[in-house]
Formats: C-alpha cells, sequence, structure tokens
C-alpha cells in the first residue's frame, strides 16, 4: 500500500506537482486562447459561461494550486500537491463505485507515450472484476486539424486504451501513438457504439479531448490534466467533467506507475504484483 505521505514524496519528486515543467508563460497562453474560445484549447467544450482570462486564472488558482497573481507571468508553474491528492482521491472513488455496478467503461488518451500505461493498468483492473472495457471504432479514420494542417488519423486500442496514430507511421496494436486534443476520437467512438445498439459506456476515462468531448455529450467523465489545461477544469466547475486531477501530463511515463497502484488501492481494485 502506497500511503498518502508516500505519495506525496513522489509526486514532488517527479515533479508531477510542486515546481513542473509546464510553464507559467504557456499556461497564461491557454487561458487567453480559451477566453476567446479558440478550439485547439476549449478540447470539445462549449462553454455555458463566460469565461475571461482573470475569471480562468482564479478558477486555475483554486483547482490547481497556480498563482493568482496576474503580474506572474513566467517561471515554472505550480501544482499543490494536496490538490493532486485531493484529486485522486475522487477520481478513485469514481472508478470504485463504477466498478461496484459493473459499468462499460471507455478508456481514452491523448498522451499515449506518457500516459498509456497508467491507463492500461486501470482498465486491466476494471476489466478484472467484470466491466465492459469499450473499444469502439477501432481502425476508424478520423481527419483531425494539427499544427501542419488537417491529417487523418486512426483509431486503436492498446490495453484497453484508445489513442490515435497518423497510419502507416505504426502498425496497428503498437504501444504508441500521436499526442492529440481532439475531441473528434471520442465522438467517433460514441457514435459508432450508438449506431451499434451500444452499450455505451457509463464512465469516460482520460485526457484532453477524450474528456471534454464526452462530458460535452452528457457521459461522465473523468480525467487527468495540466495547468495548461484549462477545459478539463472549466468542465468540473460547469459540472460537466466529474473529476479533474491536477498533475504534469508530460514527464516520463514510468513516474505515473505509482499512481497506478494508489489509485486501485483506493478505489479497491485488484493490484498486479509486478507494479511498484
Amino acid at each position: 500500500m502506497l500511503s498518502t505521505g508516500a505519495l506525496r514524496a513522489h509526486l514532488l519528486a517527479a515533479r508531477l506537482a510542486g515546481p513542473v515543467a509546464t510553464s507559467r508563460e504557456e499556461g497564461l497562453r491557454s487561458y487567453r486562447l480559451f477566453a476567446a474560445r479558440d478550439p485547439r484549447v476549449l478540447l470539445g467544450l462549449e462553454p455555458e459561461w463566460g469565461w475571461g482570462e482573470g475569471d480562468l486564472l482564479r478558477l486555475m488558482a483554486h483547482k490547481c494550486g497556480v498563482s493568482a497573481d496576474p503580474s506572474h507571468v513566467s517561471g515554472p508553474d505550480v501544482i499543490d500537491p494536496e490538490r493532486t491528492m485531493a484529486g485522486l482521491e475522487a477520481f478513485a472513488g469514481r472508478l470504485r463505485e463504477a466498478a461496484g455496478a459493473r459499468s462499460p467503461v471507455l478508456f481514452g488518451t491523448g498522451h499515449p507515450q506518457r500516459l498509456l500505461g497508467f491507463y492500461a493498468g486501470l482498465a486491466e483492473a476494471m476489466s478484472a472484476v467484470g466491466c465492459d472495457v469499450l473499444t469502439p471504432a477501432r481502425g476508424v479514420c478520423v481527419d483531425m486539424a494539427t499544427r501542419f494542417g488537417v491529417r487523418t488519423h486512426r483509431i486503436d486500442y492498446v490495453r484497453g486504451v484508445a489513442l490515435v496514430r497518423e497510419p502507416g507511421v505504426r502498425p496497428l496494436g503498437s504501444a504508441t501513438g500521436a499526442h492529440s486534443h481532439s475531441p473528434l476520437p471520442v465522438r467517433v467512438a460514441l457514435g459508432a457504439l450508438a449506431e451499434a445498439g451500444g452499450p455505451l459506456p457509463e464512465l469516460v476515462v482520460g485526457d484532453h479531448g477524450w474528456v471534454c468531448g464526452a462530458g460535452q455529450l452528457g457521459v461522465e467523465a473523468i480525467g487527468l490534466a495540466d495547468t495548461d489545461d484549462p477545459a478539463l477544469f472549466v468542465g468540473e466547475a460547469e459540472g460537466r467533467v466529474s473529476v479533474a486531477v491536477p498533475l504534469d501530463d508530460a514527464v516520463r511515463a514510468d513516474y505515473y506507475r505509482p499512481l497506478i497502484r494508489y489509485v486501485l488501492d483506493r478505489a479497491g481494485l485488484p493490484l498486479r504484483q509486478e507494479w511498484p
């Protein structure tokens, strides 16, 4: 069992919380773009409230622990580890409820190089207790906007976790995919399930567009988010995202492995011995 003290120490040592690699400049830029309703940072969310830059800064200070001082414009951003731990507790609680109800669950990530292992560990545990881990629209192509223009990507699943990859870059089933903020993959996946007659997920677990896109469509969603991803925290504030856990989403993949153990223990889900 990983204690809360050990978890806190790990969060700080791995820079998942505390001073993080995400810069203040990146965070403030995202808040400006979100206030201007730029789809690149909305992640599929359609905010109901009028969010200005100041509103977003106050929200992120409350949700993540970043500085609320608008004159602080440079340097590393800061995430309060206590808020991260509280988020992980709520995240685990929702998994526990879904596991108890044997709910169908969909996992998806826009950070496969970093977070695939974290979600895969949760997906395997949920499957082990009888939840249907859904894998809709495998192999279906989605045209997505990128910094290089519109590119075709293909939906794939690795260990029960959805991701997207550019066709021909990696074979289907390989362990890496493309970094993506787009909500289009989750919309396609949910549409495929609806067309096939279900079952639809009762919970979507992931990040970026997988969480916001699902929440916008009325599907309960929980996920991880960095300080430059205000959409998940706005979604939580407006009631369309159930849990948004603040942490750096781009550190080394193995640094997330202790979080698997902590979340599964808190959720009362089976723990594989090889996880540290």
